[in-house]
């Protein structure tokens, strides 16, 4: 099979277990009817779930500390 947009010979490759055309000159992709459908469903079944969110906590810098803010010589002497 020829590819649409230049005409190159489309190789056949295999994409969660689907059997897909491509263009490797233009890198387009054509797809059967349902073979979309196909890779999604198994794509999802081995994509691990997100982790669980965590709320926000005051207490908590999350790696961000605030820079200590530099006092003058006198600071050192005195107490403010």
């Amino acid at each position: 099979m020829k590819c649409p947009i230049d005409g190159t010979n489309l190789v056949i490759a295999e994409r969660s277990g689907v059997e897909i055309d491509y263009c490797p000159q233009c890198r387009g992709v054509w797809l059967d009817r349902g073979e979309l459908d196909k890779i999604i469903d198994r794509s999802a079944a081995h994509t691990p779930p997100p982790p669980p969110q965590q709320g926000y906590d005051d207490r908590s810098d999350h790696g961000y500390r605030k820079k200590k803010k530099r006092g003058s010589f006198l600071d050192e002497l005195f107490d403010f």
